[in-house]
């Protein structure tokens, strides 16, 4: 009776079966299966990719370190950027340029007296002011400057890549030799230009508000990159466009009555989802460098609010004596280029269809 029922459980159906007839799958015939049995997205099949790249993932990490400490580490830090250390109420004019952890002599004084205070981590400046608040402020400038900036571009070179792509012909001849006129255009030489003309004009009229924080130095910058810096993407995106109109599901909807608008809206746009998303990405390392240089030749934000170029162009004099106020902005503005180029390369490697195996 045993013996019947563990030849029932091996084969319960009572066939012969040759079993070396039968094959295992191969590698490949098992992730085949998997594909075919999983139910995904463009973009969750996207970040999936993303997720396994190594140095995507490693740029990913060090910009939510970067981010976070700017965010964050001013309001944990009871300095501000533009105060200068006070003991007691009164100015220490003993705490210039300290070195990293270091006391001023008022200080050391109270410490001795048994209360304790918020070590200087990354020591002072030459006017007495916490340096690491400093750089994390700086930083922040840097960021806002890079995303706000990226969006800018994205929202014109998106709007004016997809007409003259779509429409084509004449107006598209017409546009896209502006774009080189455009792009010819040198945007340091701008950017001064700009300056010298809204300083006597729009620095009255943005007194008290919290745009003269900012300067006008920077604003001119926004209209720069307003005004110059969406041509790359434009250009992306109307090469896109050129070759997804004559698809066609796009034929299809023209040929339905459908609107150009709507057309572009629901079914172009999504189809250059990837070129925007590394398009964007990049643009944003260059904006952090652009403006990282320019407030290094003096055109970037108003003092006292720091930048990262501002920064660094006040640490040369003191360079063989403090060299880490060099540094420190130095590193902070390469580890956001490198972390934002290689979240770039990532973003292509697992979005762009024409690289996928």
């Amino acid at each position: 009776m045993n013996n019947e029922q563990n030849e029932f459980k091996k084969n319960p159906l009572g066939v012969q079966i040759d079993l070396s007839k039968f094959e295992l799958a191969t590698e490949e015939e098992k992730a085949q299966q998997e594909v075919m049995s999983e139910s995904t997205t463009f973009f969750k099949d996207g970040m999936k990719k993303l997720m396994k790249n190594p140095l995507a993932v490693f740029s990913i990490i060090m910009l939510c370190i970067i981010i976070l400490a700017a965010v964050v580490g001013p309001a944990v830090i009871p300095y501000e950027y533009s105060e200068m250390i006070s003991v007691n109420g009164r100015r220490d004019k003993t705490a210039k340029n300290l070195a990293p952890f270091e006391w001023s002599k008022n200080e050391q004084k109270v410490i001795d007296g048994g209360e304790k205070l918020f070590p200087h981590i990354l020591g002072t400046d030459e006017q007495c002011r916490d340096y690491l608040v400093r750089v994390l402020y700086g930083t922040r400038v840097s960021l806002f400057v890079g995303f706000f900036a990226a969006l800018l571009v994205l929202i014109i070179g998106l709007l004016y890549g997809s007409i003259s792509g779509y429409m084509g012909g004449r107006v598209d001849l017409i546009m896209m030799r502006i774009v080189d006129i455009i792009y010819s255009l040198p945007d340091t030489l701008m950017v001064i230009l700009l300056s010298v003309v809204l300083k006597s004009t729009l620095a009255p009229a943005i007194e008290g508000t919290q745009l003269a924080k900012l300067g006008v130095n920077m604003i001119s910058l926004f209209i720069v990159f307003g005004l110059l810096y969406w041509v790359g993407m434009a250009r992306l995106i109307r090469g896109q466009i050129l070759s997804i109109k004559e698809n066609e599901y796009v034929l299809a909807a023209q040929a339905t009555g459908a609107k150009s608008g709507w057309i572009i809206r629901k079914h172009i746009i999504p189809n250059c989802l990837s070129v925007i998303f590394i398009s964007t990405a990049l643009q944003i390392p260059s904006a952090i460098f652009t403006e990282s240089f320019l407030s290094f030749i003096g055109l970037g934000v108003q003092a006292p609010m720091p930048s990262l170029g501002s920064l660094a162009n006040a640490a040369r004099e003191g360079m063989q004596s403090y060299p880490h106020k060099l540094v420190i902005p130095a590193i902070v503005i390469c580890l956001l280029v490198l972390s934002f180029n290689l979240l770039g390369d990532g973003l292509r490697d697992a979005f762009d269809p024409k690289l996928r195996r």
